[in-house]
């Protein structure tokens, strides 16, 4: 198995090593989304999050989540593809899939020592806050990187294919 595999666990598996890190003192940094096509703001992003700890855990949407939020026509990689992708980051420490609509139960469970959202996002806004706060967390915000989205690529490659539209 490649070492990125390796960080592609299940929530069951996930939890023990959650356990270890915490034993060890290291603080546990969470974040999560589609990620269907990974651009430079993903990569930013994900890089200044887990600056933030010492473990960055990735909670990824499936595909049929994915489906829910965004429409039918996404994702355009299936989460396999999109795992293994984050996993190949070094700064992403663990991978998680979550098939709800927000990852509130996932946070639940991991009780991380830091939620992190872009700041498109308030505080208030953020799912899970609560449950972090409540347990002395922190939940921050990290700025995006301007002109970067799924949505702005996406449009661009299809203007690229038909640039009559």
């Amino acid at each position: 198995m490649l070492p990125s595999q390796e960080k592609i666990l299940t929530l069951h598996q996930l939890l023990p090593q959650l356990e270890t890190w915490r034993a060890n003192g290291e603080k546990i940094v969470f974040t999560n989304g589609c990620f269907d096509i990974v651009h430079v703001g993903h990569v930013d992003y994900l890089e200044r999050a887990r600056l933030l700890g010492d473990k960055l855990v990735l909670g990824l949407n499936t595909d049929q989540s994915v489906s829910t939020l965004k429409g039918p026509n996404r994702p355009l990689q299936d989460e396999m593809s999109r795992t293994r992708v984050m996993a190949g980051f070094w700064f992403v420490d663990a991978v998680v899939l979550f098939a709800q609509e927000t990852p509130y139960e996932l946070i639940k469970a991991v009780q991380p020592d830091i939620l992190v959202k872009g700041d498109d996002y308030t505080v208030e806004k953020i799912v899970g806050h609560d449950v972090v706060l409540q347990n002395g967390g922190q939940v921050k915000t990290i700025p995006l990187v301007k002109g970067y989205s799924t949505t702005q690529v996406v449009a661009k490659a299809v203007a690229s294919q038909h640039p009559n539209l």
